[in-house]
């Protein structure tokens, strides 16, 4: 298929006008309320809480743990799984233990779910793998898939079955951006169809993936979107095109009604349309520094109450445009850079030394109510395969993870840039066994509260994915947050 650099401008222009029903989002959220259905959401990296506020996030899931979230409030709740930091073996055990689990709770309290395969909005992840596995734990293998990544916050959309990564005021095909070189999760087509047939190995042929046009989507709505739904083969696929978040509510409008009618899918989306198809309504303002500091009615005593002492960055992400917020940071604020250096950390002569040095220079700098950034040397390290690749990822994550154990005082907020490192400092250095999703500081970039177990409860951790934002935005959150 033809994948052409297009004009967003331009492209959008000559798109339908947005389907008009105003009250398709409140229409939704009544249908949700009806239901006595949790949606569980999977996600790969903790990214997937980007576009939601006041669900919360489970690192574990026992038994107890999931029946405890089925019979809490909430139309639903995020397992985060950090699947893209395994291999494929390791990612679908993981699926299938989950798959057990949410089984045996659902049929505990009586309770039915919905999961949706939340990743990587730019393709990536172990599609169809980690899905399949989880299907076949639930007893829902012969389901389609329902592929849906457009996300708005982070420049992702989807037009002719086509998604684009956009930058600036231009569409890229993303087989055509950084994202597609991957050595993990690497991919060659931007065509939705061609994507599918390729992550499938051929077992779904592009000639028989369904796609819900913005042509159907805007001119027929939900009744029409829903009668496309209805026509998608067991084992089969379907693709979203989608630029707004209207589009995206006359499909979950749509799906709804598909469900009503015994008509199921496996979904695999990026975090827009998690928003939606949670009937969460999104903050009219992102969050302030006060915001993040201030008490929570629900849980005073998890309130940051020492605003004392530095704040703390931490970077592992390699994408260019992670360095070049990095760069900007250090650039154009008084923080104190503290460089991992990448080859020295994979050496296991030099690497407790590399740790020990980062761990003090920190440590001062926190003390002297000085803010901080921990982060990796710019130049990527790769393996020769896959798993050799993941294996040393892992190495330097845990590096960043020894020294973040080595902290001596409570920062005054954390934020974690890269979806794999915030995973990590999260449940290897914090400890986090649940957290409450407080909303956004940016677009697309989310904060938690930390509960009680963890080593630092109450603590705001900010979760910057490494693909979303601005050069700048790491200093707009440096400033927020000092001024807070």
């Amino acid at each position: 298929m033809s994948e052409m650099i297009l004009n967003k401008t331009t492209c959008f222009t000559a798109l339908p006008r947005e389907w008009e029903d105003r009250d398709l989002l409140t229409a939704i959220q009544t249908r949700i309320s009806r239901k006595r259905s949790k949606i569980v959401i999977l996600d790969d990296d903790p990214t997937g809480t980007q576009t939601i506020h006041d669900l919360p996030v489970l690192t574990s899931w026992d038994v107890d743990s999931l029946k405890h979230e089925f019979e809490a409030s909430g139309a639903a709740f995020f397992i985060l799984t950090n699947s893209r930091a395994m291999t494929q073996k390791q990612a679908c055990k993981m699926a299938r233990e989950i798959g057990t689990n949410l089984k045996q709770a659902s049929a505990e309290t009586k309770i039915s779910f919905t999961f949706i395969s939340r990743s990587d909005s730019t393709l990536r992840g172990h599609f169809p793998h980690e899905v399949d596995a989880m299907a076949e734990a639930t007893g829902l293998s012969s389901l389609p898939y329902l592929i849906c990544p457009f996300f708005l916050e982070g420049g992702r959309y989807t037009v002719n079955d086509i998604h684009y990564v956009a930058e600036k005021d231009l569409l890229v095909p993303a087989s055509r951006t950084a994202y597609a070189k991957d050595t993990g999760f690497g991919f060659t087509h931007s065509h939705l169809g061609e994507w599918v047939e390729e992550k499938t190995g051929g077992r779904i042929p592009y000639h028989q993936v369904v796609s819900i046009g913005l042509d159907d989507i805007r001119q027929g709505g939900p009744e029409k979107v829903g009668n496309i739904l209805m026509t998608v083969p067991e084992k089969g696929a379907c693709i979203v095109n989608a630029v707004a978040y209207k589009d995206i509510e006359v499909v979950v409008a749509a799906l709804l009604t598909a469900e009503e009618n015994k008509k199921h899918f496996l979904f695999r989306t990026a975090a827009s349309f998690v928003r939606v198809r949670t009937g969460c309504v999104p903050h009219k303002d992102y969050l302030s520094g006060l915001d993040l500091q201030s008490k929570n009615p629900s849980t005073p005593d998890l309130s940051l109450d020492d605003l004392s002492g530095g704040g703390l960055f931490i970077v592992g992400s390699y994408v260019p445009k992670t360095t070049a917020q990095v760069t900007a940071l250090v650039e154009q604020t008084h923080i104190v850079p503290i460089e991992i250096n990448v080859e020295n950390v994979l050496d296991t002569r030099t690497r407790n030394h590399e740790i020990q040095r980062a761990v003090k220079t920190m440590n001062a700098a926190l003390a002297n109510n000085d803010d901080a950034v921990l982060y990796t040397s710019r130049k990527l390290v790769t393996g020769h395969d896959p798993e050799t690749s993941l294996a040393m990822g892992q190495t330097v994550s845990d590096s960043l993870i020894a020294v973040i154990q080595g902290l001596e005082c409570r920062p005054r907020y954390m934020v974690a840039k890269g979806g794999i490192t915030s995973s990590d400092v999260a449940i290897k250095a914090l400890n986090v066994k649940r957290a409450l999703v407080l909303g956004q500081v940016l677009p697309g970039v989310p904060v938690w509260r930390l509960g009680r177990e963890s080593l630092r409860p109450g603590l705001p951790y900010i979760i910057f994915p490494g693909n979303v934002g601005n050069d700048n935005d790491l200093v707009v959150i440096h400033d927020k947050l000092k001024q807070g």
